[in-house]
C-alpha cells in the first residue's frame, strides 16, 4: 500500500485502484497514525483493493484536560455520561466525516462499500454518525466506545441505517470507558433492529491480538 500524508489524514492507497473505503477514526490526544499499524493484521487478502483514510482530530482544549488542548472529536466535560455533553462539538465532528463520506461517494465508492470505524472517542463519533446516515453503509466498527447523545438519539436515527451492520467490542475491565457504557449501547441498537456483533475481552481502554483478528475477519465478510 502506498502512505500519503496530509495537514488532515494519513491516507493508504491500494496498489490497484479502491473499490472499498474504511474511515477509522482515532480517540481522545491521538492522531490519524494510530491505528495505521493494524492495518497489515487484519489479514487482508493479497491484491485487496481496501482505501485507509485516517484523519486527524482538530487540536482543541479538553476540560478533563485541564483545559489543555488536545486532538480531540469533541469536549469532554466530565466522565460522566449523566453530564453535559459537548453537542455543538459532536456535530460538527459529524459534518466533517459526512463530508468525508461523501467526498468517497463522489469518487466512485459506493456508500455499501464503505466502513467508518472508531476507538474510544472516534467510536463515539462513529456511532453517532452511523445510525443518522441517509444512506447505509458497509458498516460500523465502535472499539471501546459508547452512544453519545444518547437521549436523543432515538429520535434522529434515520431508518436507511437499519441496513448497516455493527461490530462493537469493549474490555471489560476498562478505566476511561466503563464496559457498561459499551454493552448498554450495544443492546440499545440491538432493540432499536440493528444487526450488531459484539465481543467483549479481558482488557482495559485498548486493542488486543483477539480482537484485531475478530475485526480483520468481520472486514473481509463485508468487502469480499
Amino acid at each position: 500500500m502506498k502512505k500519503h500524508e496530509t495537514a488532515d489524514a494519513v491516507r493508504l492507497e491500494p496498489d490497484q485502484p479502491a473499490d472499498a473505503t474504511v474511515i477509522w477514526l482515532h480517540g481522545l490526544g491521538a492522531d490519524g497514525h494510530d491505528f495505521v499499524p493494524i492495518v497489515p493484521e487484519l489479514g487482508l487478502p493479497a491484491g485487496h483493493r481496501v482505501r485507509f483514510l485516517f484523519p486527524h482530530a482538530r487540536i482543541q482544549p479538553v476540560t478533563i484536560n485541564g483545559g489543555m488542548p488536545l486532538r480531540a472529536w469533541y469536549d469532554i466535560p466530565a466522565l460522566d455520561r449523566a453530564a453535559r455533553q459537548d453537542e455543538a462539538g459532536l456535530r460538527e465532528s459529524e459534518k466533517r466525516i459526512a463530508g468525508l463520506i461523501e467526498a468517497e461517494i463522489a469518487s466512485g465508492i459506493p456508500a455499501r462499500r464503505i466502513i467508518l470505524a472508531g476507538f474510544s472517542q472516534g467510536g463515539a463519533v462513529t456511532l453517532h454518525l452511523g445510525v443518522r446516515c441517509a444512506e447505509p453503509l458497509g458498516g460500523l466498527i465502535a472499539l471501546s466506545t459508547y452512544m453519545p447523545l444518547h437521549l436523543k438519539v432515538e429520535a434522529e436515527i434515520h431508518p436507511a441505517s437499519f441496513k448497516t451492520p455493527i461490530f462493537m467490542a469493549h474490555g471489560r475491565f476498562d478505566p476511561i470507558v466503563p464496559f457498561a457504557w459499551g454493552s448498554d449501547s450495544a443492546r440499545g441498537l440491538r432493540a432499536a433492529g440493528y444487526e450488531l456483533e459484539w465481543h467483549e475481552y479481558p482488557m482495559q481502554h485498548q486493542v488486543c491480538e483477539e480482537e484485531i483478528e475478530q475485526i480483520g475477519r468481520w472486514l473481509r465478510e463485508r468487502l469480499a
